[in-house]
């Protein structure tokens, strides 16, 4: 008479292995995938553009105004230092070139939370300026200058303010 009992002294995968095994597995895609959308949502509003079929619209008139605006030989030059603002325009042949009014608006590149607008006042021919400090990190300025109610120049610029914020500057902490 043979036993049918066999009995084996190794490692025996049961049931209960395989429901740790698929726990763990998916345990971890759903954290990970989880962790990301939460640093997505909090770290970027996601808003480009309010309209998108709208902006689509105007993309080609855009392209078309910053070719000219190129071409013309136009520059401008964006100086940040300390709590002021300085924003040098030059026309095609480097000569001071003259506007009514020069607008800034400064944007973080990935949060709307402490975007903000500055009108620069006349200094000197094609010179502008405002006192405003600016908090450290990226920035990008779409500055936009105008003369008798039309754009003579348009420029964006990405800079980075370096330096410490108000809070770390304070003595004694």
């Amino acid at each position: 008479m043979q036993n049918s009992e066999q009995r084996s002294d190794g490692f025996v995968f049961t049931g209960w292995h395989m429901l740790a095994v698929m726990v763990l597995f998916f345990g971890t895609i759903i954290s990970v995938n989880l962790v990301m959308a939460w640093n997505a949502i909090s770290s970027w509003s996601g808003l480009v553009v309010q309209n998108t079929y709208v902006a689509s619209q105007q993309f080609n008139a855009k392209v078309a105004e910053a070719n000219a605006l190129a071409a013309s030989g136009k520059r401008g030059e964006l100086i940040i230092w300390g709590e002021t603002v300085t924003y040098r325009l030059f026309d095609g042949t480097g000569r001071p070139l003259a506007a009514d009014s020069v607008t800034a608006i400064f944007k973080r590149p990935v949060d709307e939370r402490e975007d903000f607008s500055l009108d620069l006042s006349v200094r000197d021919p094609g010179v502008f300026e405002a006192a405003r400090r600016l908090a450290p990190g990226q920035w990008i300025a779409d500055i936009v200058s105008m003369k008798d109610g039309r754009k003579v120049f348009h420029q964006t610029v990405r800079t980075v303010v370096a330096g410490a914020s108000d809070e770390l500057l304070r003595p004694g902490d």
